[in-house]
């Protein structure tokens, strides 16, 4: 599951991933044949975040570039909730798998901000960080490596009501990105198709 912005949406994937293994085993499958990730985005967020609060100006610049790392952190508190209990326990048991968190978009945009942002501050258990090769290469050279993940939380908490204090609305940000993100995955599933359809014409007159 990929381009995953908000907490709610996460949440709504989490829960279909596991009514899913649910249906699979009522039917008689095995769960243990599933795996999954929720693909999360970080720094997209910060981008559209910081544009805003750019807008905004005054203090609200000391916000900037927060969003993207306690967005993914409270969206992990949420798959340890999620994952926990006795409705997974029950799936466990029978292999199931939990849907671990991916963080993608993990490049720092802002070149003000370290370049292994994303990556020092969401250091966890059972996550994946689709980092691109600069990235990894910039964390192999001077990179942090400690568990992040869990820290902070309350702070990310307090976040969201300084941003909302300051005047910038999370749900607008993040259907903004979903929008245009889902926009953009359709525009070059539509380039792909075009080009597949000119290759054809070529052989077929070939």
């Amino acid at each position: 599951m990929t381009l995953i912005f908000s907490l709610e949406r996460h949440k709504a994937v989490m829960e279909s991933y596991i009514r899913g293994l649910e249906r699979l085993v009522d039917g008689g499958g095995d769960p243990a044949t599933v795996h999954s990730v929720a693909s999360f985005f970080v720094s997209r967020v910060d981008t559209e975040t910081d544009k805003r609060l750019d807008a905004i100006g005054g203090d609200a610049a000391q916000l900037k570039g927060k969003l993207g790392i306690a967005n993914a952190k409270i969206a992990y508190q949420n798959y340890l909730e999620t994952f926990a209990g006795p409705r997974w326990d029950l799936l466990a048991q029978k292999g199931a798998t939990k849907q671990r968190c991916l963080w993608a978009s993990t490049s720092t945009k802002n070149p003000d901000y370290r370049d292994v942002l994303y990556v020092e501050e969401l250091i966890g258990p059972e996550t994946v960080n689709t980092m691109p090769e600069e990235t990894l290469e910039a964390f192999q050279d001077h990179g942090n490596v400690a568990e992040t993940l869990t820290k902070d939380v309350d702070a990310a908490h307090k976040l969201f009501d300084d941003l909302r204090e300051a005047g910038v609305d999370y749900d607008g940000v993040v259907d903004t990105l979903e929008r245009e993100g889902v926009q953009k995955f359709s525009d070059s599933f539509d380039e792909l198709m075009d080009g597949i359809k000119a290759k054809r014409g070529e052989l077929a007159h070939a």
